[in-house]
């Protein structure tokens, strides 16, 4: 007996996302095209964003360090449930392996976790140069820059490591239909014929550490931020600072908004169909719109991308560079 409740257990191989199923076909085709284009927006202005800090001088800075990781992570995350919400809009049935669901859940908390601590390393970067500008350049070493960055990379996938361990406990004997468009941690544990109280818990109360705790250290410093750009003598300073501000706190409030929704508010609030459309927001369009809120509006990426695009043509159709006579 033993050995076929251990059968039953093991029996579900792969799992189907339902994802937005009850859509139309039409409707289906347009969505496609309109994640397709926006994916490719956002591959595009990340590795142009990494090319640009890697390339240019002007660009070799703590700051640009830091958004040059964040935006190889964020080509990383949207991948990690974009394609399969792409594919579902084109296919009868999306399936999905139960050692590729683990994996797929895996990699999105992990470098979730992962982008909430860059968030916290780059607010504590723009309090000191904003805050301490005379001491910047002898706090935010190279050495120290690194450091924070390789902190960052394996603090979040160890966490989230721990967190598999968990959820390897679950087993899954009975329905495999997920009504999600990704492997996310409330349906996997509807669908498991185990006690899931105690790990919904431990679950729960992890993620709610990690996302609320990197919240208030953001928050810390930008309202250490906020208080002394009131302090600045010259208004078109506070101005510029406080624009800078403001579309980066744009940026917090979509990504903390969409992570407190999911993940930080009593379970038996929650509703799936709400959760899928809010998971959107956080794994589709955070991750178009940082390149933009972060980088490609600044002065100093501007000039970048411009000499860039300048030496390239002159090295690639000299002809347009020659100068007329």
């Amino acid at each position: 007996m033993s050995v076929m409740g251990e059968r039953n257990e093991t029996a579900v191989s792969e799992f189907i996302l339902l994802g937005f199923s009850s859509l139309s076909g039409k409707l289906k085709i347009f969505l496609f095209l309109v994640l397709l284009f926006i994916y490719i927006i956002t591959v595009m202005g990340n590795t142009l964003i990494i090319f640009l800090v890697w390339m240019d001088q002007r660009l070799h800075s703590p700051m640009y360090f830091f958004i040059g990781n964040l935006s190889f992570l964020e080509i990383w995350f949207t991948s990690v449930t974009s394609l399969k919400l792409m594919l579902s809009f084109l296919s009868v049935r999306t399936t999905i392996s139960f050692c590729g669901c683990m994996a797929q859940s895996f990699f999105y908390f992990a470098l979730g976790a992962t982008e909430l601590a860059f968030l916290v390393v780059m607010s504590f970067d723009r309090y000191v140069a904003i805050c301490h500008p005379l001491q910047y350049t002898s706090v935010m070493k190279q050495r120290l820059c690194i450091q924070l960055v390789l902190a960052t990379w394996v603090g979040g996938f160890m966490v989230m490591s721990l967190r598999m361990l968990l959820i390897s406990k679950l087993r899954f004997c009975g329905p495999n239909v997920i009504n999600h468009f990704f492997c996310d941690n409330t349906p996997l544990f509807q669908l498991s014929c185990t006690d899931t109280r105690g790990i919904r818990r431990v679950d729960s109360i992890l993620i709610s550490a990690l996302v609320l705790g990197s919240l208030c250290l953001t928050m810390l410093s930008y309202m250490n931020i906020l208080f002394a750009v009131l302090r600045m003598p010259m208004a078109p300073s506070r101005q510029k600072a406080f624009a800078t501000c403001g579309s980066h706190l744009t940026s917090l409030a979509i990504a903390y908004g969409s992570c407190i929704v999911l993940y930080a508010r009593p379970s038996g609030n929650s509703s799936l169909e709400v959760n899928k459309g809010v998971a959107v927001l956080n794994t589709v369009v955070y991750p178009f719109l940082n390149p933009f809120i972060y980088s490609l509006r600044n002065r100093a990426v501007k000039l970048a991308l411009r000499e860039t695009i300048r030496l390239g043509t002159a090295k690639w159709f000299p002809i347009f560079c020659q100068p007329s006579k």
